[in-house]
């Protein structure tokens, strides 16, 4: 419990300073009176038209998805780079085909993506 001590002034110090920080606001704030006109977004004094949020094309998430996908490869990748020639010491071979079974996966995932027309932006 010692060594959690630190981490409970610290969660203490934040949670007061949140408090501390919004009840000054409330207490210091000006209170106006709200109307549809101030509650109306502001849009370079063009009177604001349509949705507030468009709809995006599914297209916009797959590509969002294969992104990590492949950003999260990457983290998987550069540790292992980086310490290759100690695991090669510890592990032996396996440690080689494990990663190129898992890149063979990606790679595999990442030709499918391009057969379907994921990345073809101009398909809507």
């Amino acid at each position: 419990m010692k060594d959690f001590f630190p981490v409970l002034i610290q969660v203490g110090i934040v949670l007061g300073f949140g408090v501390v920080t919004l009840a000054i606001s409330v207490l210091l704030g000006k209170s106006a009176k709200r109307t549809a006109a101030k509650d109306m977004p502001y849009e370079c004094g063009m009177i604001p038209q349509g949705e507030a949020q468009p709809r995006f094309a599914v297209k916009f998430y797959l590509v969002a998805m294969l992104f990590i996908l492949f950003d999260i490869e990457v983290v998987f990748l550069y540790p292992w780079a980086v310490n290759f020639k100690s695991m090669i010491q510890t592990h032996g071979s396996g440690i080689f085909w494990s990663m190129t079974g898992f890149l063979a996966l990606v790679t595999f995932g990442y030709v499918y993506a391009i057969k379907k027309g994921v990345l073809d932006w101009k398909k809507s």
